[in-house]
């Protein structure tokens, strides 16, 4: 497949951007007036002289036919990947041919295009080789996961003791004993290789200061603490599924040794969430053939975007293999048979009762779920007190918008959007209410990011 022939939105390239600075920055820089000789190529490539403060234009070359997502190479020094004279040049791409006409990449992007193409097969060897070397001593492999296991055991019987003397003294100790507590039970949960465990203290520190009715939020993750930790210390008992799911949630790596499904994916929607160590992506994938939904996860160094970007709107036909445990909708991608391509497809939608419905059932085989992927069939977005809600067009039924949600710039664009009419939207619904990711408007129309 070229692409020639096929151009990206402009919201589908700003997606691309590693931070609001760069977008800014990026899209004044998507008009001709700073470039020169620019062009394409039928491969899936793009080219340009972006003028800058030297003497000398910024030389910038994109890789768009990448299955994984476009690649970058600017001679600017910015650290940013993209950085703002490669979102400049794929947003006059987008515009169309007349700023960036067919042609022959000079030699300065056509060395470092066949360099890649070089590399590719280079790569999937190397990662074959990888594979093979993580597996060659499967006894010591054994004995590591023994020895963590124990360290995971002691852990989780050591904060079994902390909730019981939280719940002895009295849920009000929490408040007075401050977050230093619970930073130094999740250092011990760390130290036990237990990460998963660790994170779910962390979060436990934060409710005490979170406002009227903590007491119960304190005391519902409490107990949802206290499953996973007996989960882990019981689950030779378990289902297979479940146990992986346990193990999971502890924070234990696993490998997608599901079954690959080739599909044409749609992106339905990606967003990043950083800490001070890490970026995170999520990209959400909807099956249109096998119907499946599946999530992506890709990491940064702290201050850096994960490589993998699939904006939303586009379409990508490859194989994903999922992950081990019941209810998890994390997925691998595999091969990729095609670049990304822009896409009307449409995700089928639920009403808002079938969507609570469905994270029920998913609770029973993760009851420590977040929330569930769901698309939306035909809400309007209407507020509700200070808050917002998506209401079914027919019917009485109604989701409310989760707290994050409603202080978003995203908000604003799912309302004027729909601008009291129905639309479809895609997020995810959870106990703390629906989370809107991406929406479409009721007639013909491109795929809104919200995030």
């Amino acid at each position: 497949m070229t692409q020639q022939g096929v151009r990206w939105t402009a919201d589908q390239v700003l997606a691309l951007a590693p931070d609001a600075a760069s977008r800014k920055a990026g899209s004044k820089l998507g008009a001709a007036g700073p470039w020169s000789e620019a062009g394409s190529s039928e491969e899936g490539t793009v080219w340009g002289l972006c003028k800058g403060s030297g003497s000398k234009p910024y030389q910038t070359v994109i890789d768009i036919a990448d299955a994984a997502g476009p690649a970058y190479k600017c001679s600017c020094p910015s650290r940013k990947f993209p950085c703002k004279h490669a979102l400049g040049l794929l947003l006059l791409w987008a515009g169309g041919e007349g700023a960036v006409p067919p042609g022959r990449a000079p030699d300065w992007a056509e060395q470092w295009i066949e360099g890649r193409r070089q590399r590719a097969p280079e790569k999937q060897t190397a990662g074959a080789a990888g594979s093979a070397a993580g597996s060659g001593d499967p006894e010591a492999a054994r004995r590591r996961a023994e020895r963590r296991a124990a360290r995971i055991t002691a852990g989780a019987t050591e904060l079994e003791q902390r909730l019981a003397d939280l719940l002895r003294g009295g849920l009000a100790g929490a408040e007075q004993a401050g977050y230093g507590m619970w930073e130094e039970t999740a250092a011990r949960m760390v130290d036990a290789q237990a990460p998963g465990l660790a994170g779910r203290v962390r979060e436990l520190g934060a409710i005490p200061s979170s406002g009227p009715g903590w007491p119960v939020r304190l005391l519902e993750e409490c107990a949802l603490l206290h499953l996973l930790d007996q989960g882990w210390l019981r689950r030779e008992r378990l289902p297979d599924g479940l146990a992986s799911t346990v193990r999971s949630r502890i924070g234990l790596p696993a490998s997608a040794d599901g079954p690959a499904i080739r599909d044409r994916w749609l992106v339905l929607a990606q967003y990043d969430t950083a800490d001070a160590r890490l970026t995170t992506r999520r990209i959400w994938l909807h099956g249109t053939d096998s119907g499946r939904t599946a999530l992506l996860l890709s990491y940064g160094a702290a201050g850096r975007a994960p490589e993998l970007a699939l904006p939303v709107g586009l379409e990508l036909e490859a194989e994903v293999s999922a992950y081990p445990g019941t209810g998890q909708s994390r997925a691998a991608l595999g091969e990729r048979f095609a670049p990304p391509a822009p896409s009307a497809t449409r995700p089928p939608g639920l009403t808002t009762e079938q969507a609570a419905a469905r994270y029920g059932e998913a609770l029973r085989d993760d009851p420590w779920l977040d929330s569930v992927p769901v698309t939306l069939d035909r809400v309007i977005p209407a507020p509700d007190g200070d808050s917002w809600q998506l209401a079914d067009a027919e019917g009485d039924w109604a989701l409310p918008l989760t707290a994050s949600a409603g202080s978003r710039p995203g908000l604003w664009r799912l309302v004027a959007l729909a601008g009291g009419a129905p639309v479809k939207v895609f997020g995810e619904c959870g106990h703390r209410g629906f989370t809107p990711l991406t929406a479409w408007p009721e007639g013909p129309g491109e795929a809104v990011p919200l995030c």
